[in-house]
């Protein structure tokens, strides 16, 4: 016996309710095999798979991917919006204040939300946003020397 095959992008697309486009599927690829990527790498990146595709149509698809939870938007403040294909999952974010760096970091309780507000003023509360914003190993290392 196989073990079953993860289903491909386009298959994913559709199973999100997404028409499937040759753009999209690049662009999903794109994202997921990035690292935390502004909106112009990953156009970059799906027109050196697909050719060319306007900004805009990029800015569209990750409104779509992110509204059908196949991508996660972040935006640290003063930073452009990235996107991550790390999705379903209750992680938050590492920030360097001095070059921008983005990473991951599991959260330390697991399920979310993962902090509890003082008031929550009536809401059903399912989900906390957190960034910790810092130095990385590189930036701290230039700075002290």
């Amino acid at each position: 016996m196989t073990a079953p095959q993860p289903p491909t992008t386009a298959e994913e697309l559709r199973g999100a309710g997404l028409r499937v486009t040759a753009a999209r599927v690049a662009l999903l690829e794109t994202v997921r095999e990035g690292d935390h990527l502004d909106a112009d790498t990953i156009a970059s990146g799906v027109r050196e798979r697909v050719g060319h595709i306007s900004l805009q149509a990029v800015y569209e698809a990750l409104h779509a991917l992110t509204g059908a939870g196949l991508v996660r938007r972040i935006e640290p403040p003063g930073s452009p919006a990235r996107f991550e294909g790390r999705v379903g999952d209750n992680h938050h974010h590492l920030v360097c204040r001095t070059c921008g760096a983005v990473f991951d970091v599991d959260c330390a309780v697991g399920h979310a939300p993962c902090l509890t507000p003082s008031d929550d003023r009536g809401f059903a509360l399912d989900e906390a946003e957190v960034i910790y914003w810092g130095l990385c190993p590189d930036c701290s290392s230039a700075r002290t020397a």
